[in-house]
């Protein structure tokens, strides 16, 4: 299997051609994104397996694990593909409680930067996401001191494209008077369409909107909406929600994650699914119920 034959084919982001269809590897880890993996053998399997189908956009971040997703992939997969591009996040740490603080500072994130190249084996970064706000939603404020940093690690050919995660329209507009950015990864599902606009906007500048947690958020009114589409459809509501997210705008990338080679194939089966008219409308709808 090629790229173009995955669900949504390809997406040329700056000079990186990346598959619609990629994979985050966030569940790679412990429970709670913690710790090494209960079943390392399979870790590395659902890596391979990905890749071996075609899968040429791996989303990660060093503060997995932490540093343990990073090192596995680099295990699995290394010498990379020419033609694997691998997308990282920084701009936050664990804490021994498990929660996500910030971690922005220009000496943390060029550290940051370091540790992935360090754990990942590169000698530069394809693509390298500020995360601006929390897991869920944007928060006020500027990016220029943050963002700036990681345009001087750019410049100094540490990486090569730069993008924002949780981040607003004006977030990104102020972003890109001091870097190009290519990229935009927020929350975003069939329930939760606060970013329409965004899409819309990203899309016409040719920037791709990379949604994250496909099925998360959902009122149990919009739950029992998915499910009763996705039974209706003979298919699952993942499947169908990850096929509404490519069918919702040419620029959307999916990073869909999973530890297991089985849900792997699944994902990539339900993502290709042709969602009919009728059915769009009613999932439509889904934003308005609560």
């Amino acid at each position: 299997m090629t790229g173009n034959e995955l669900p949504g084919g390809t997406y040329r982001v700056g000079d990186l051609t990346l598959t619609r269809f990629g994979y985050g590897a966030m569940q790679l880890g412990g429970p709670g994104v913690f710790g090494p993996p209960k079943d390392r053998d399979a870790a590395l399997a659902v890596l391979r397996k990905a890749v071996d189908l075609g899968i040429r956009h791996i989303d990660t971040a060093d503060f997995y694990g932490p540093h343990v997703t990073n090192e596995i992939i680099r295990e699995a997969l290394a010498p990379y593909p020419d033609d694997l591009h691998i997308v990282t996040k920084v701009g936050a740490r664990r804490d021994e409680r498990g929660g996500w603080p910030h971690a922005r500072t220009p000496a943390e994130l060029v550290q940051q930067v370091h540790d992935n190249l360090q754990r990942l084996g590169r000698e530069a970064l394809d693509l390298v996401n500020l995360r601006v706000g929390g897991l869920d939603s944007p928060e006020p404020g500027s990016v220029a001191e943050p963002f700036g940093a990681l345009a001087e690690l750019r410049e100094q050919g540490l990486i090569r494209h730069l993008g924002l995660s949780t981040v607003n329209a004006e977030q990104l507009t102020e972003a890109q008077t001091i870097a190009p950015v290519v990229c935009v990864q927020n929350f975003y599902n069939i329930a939760n369409r606060q970013d329409d606009e965004l899409i819309d906007s990203t899309a016409r500048q040719g920037i791709a909107y990379v949604p994250y947690w496909p099925l998360g958020g959902m009122s149990p009114l919009q739950s029992q909406t998915l499910h009763r589409v996705a039974t209706r459809l003979g298919s699952t509501p993942m499947a169908v929600a990850l096929a509404w997210l490519l069918q919702r705008s040419p620029n959307l990338l999916l990073i869909a994650g999973t530890s297991s080679v089985r849900h792997l194939r699944e994902n990539i089966d339900g993502a290709a699914l042709d969602l009919p008219a009728d059915a769009l409308a009613e999932l439509n709808a889904i934003g308005n119920e609560g």
